[in-house]
């Protein structure tokens, strides 16, 4: 059986009246559109048609149909329209950012927040991962005797900190010439590889204090991993605004789930290689997600 214009265009009429509704379609609704000039009886003969292809599906409780995944997958892949930002749109994202934003922190969120204003769904960033960015300097202080403070600077802002081991009676002046010899060796190096740099020719450069350099490698990678926690979340509660989940215990899942922040991690990081993705329902591995479709993107 082929999908034909005319079907494809009734399925398209099916998808957007659900899109609106969360309600089962039946064949009098597209009859009343303009664009369809088709009986009623034609049009439940072609939507017979379309859900013996899997494209429809019947709810026991529904004489109406509504679209499967595979329906909505044909949607995304060859029936909707680019589009562009309208002038208003673009002027309030420019707005939005007009402020100065010195921290990668603040833009992250802020970038969340246009997002679900701008979409009204739930929306979600992850900070900046190790393939993003290089490093730009690392400083460590003396906080304790055995103990100092690492404080690495990336070339696009971001700050981290974290306490390593340093060998006992290692003073601020030994502290500050390992500070410069890893900035100087290490600068400009992709974080995701300062674990794996030359260390020979660091530890001939650090002459007595190397003994230390693999374990504060280690720590600074360890460092500057983004996990869970670099998920900035916004618009939470916009997705109960859509009749689907009017359903109480539906909402209450979803809420739950996006509260979980390992979950919004994986699903972020899942995508990390491709520059744009769109997972509908089962596509989506975690299975508390398969009642939503989660669109990526990354910078």
């Amino acid at each position: 059986m082929e999908l034909d214009m005319r079907k494809m265009r009734i399925l398209q009429a099916i998808i957007d009246d659900y899109i609106l509704t969360a309600t089962p379609v039946g064949s009098r609704t597209i009859s009343k559109l303009p664009d369809i000039s088709l009986s009623s009886a034609t049009i439940r003969n072609e939507m017979s048609d379309l859900e013996e292809m899997g494209y429809l599906e019947q709810p026991h409780t529904s004489a109406g149909r509504i679209p499967s995944e595979k329906a909505y997958r044909l949607y995304v892949n060859s029936i909707m329209q680019q589009a562009r930002l309208t002038e208003a749109e673009k002027r309030f994202i420019k707005n939005c950012y007009s402020n100065t934003l010195d921290e990668v922190d603040k833009v992250v969120r802020q970038t969340a927040w246009v997002l679900s204003s701008m979409s009204k769904y739930t929306s979600m960033v992850l900070k900046p991962t190790l393939r993003a960015v290089k490093l730009k300097r690392i400083q460590l202080v003396p906080v304790s005797d055995g103990r100092a403070l690492a404080v690495i600077v990336t070339d696009i802002g971001v700050t981290r900190d974290t306490i390593i081991s340093v060998p006992h009676g290692m003073n601020y002046l030994q502290l500050e010439r390992v500070s410069h010899v890893l900035t100087e060796h290490l600068q400009g190096c992709p974080l995701q590889d300062v674990s794996s740099v030359n260390i020979p020719e660091l530890k001939a450069a650090l002459d007595s204090q190397r003994e230390f350099l693999n374990d504060t490698l280690a720590a600074l990678h360890k460092s500057l991993q983004t996990g869970p926690g670099g998920v900035q979340l916004a618009g939470a509660t916009n997705i109960l605004n859509y009749p689907e989940y009017n359903d109480m215990g539906k909402a209450r899942s979803f809420l739950a789930t996006i509260e979980a922040k390992d979950v919004l991690y994986k699903l972020l990081t899942e995508a990390t290689d491709v520059e744009f993705s769109i997972k509908i329902g089962a596509e989506n591995q975690d299975k508390d997600m398969q009642d939503c479709s989660v669109v990526t993107a990354t910078y």
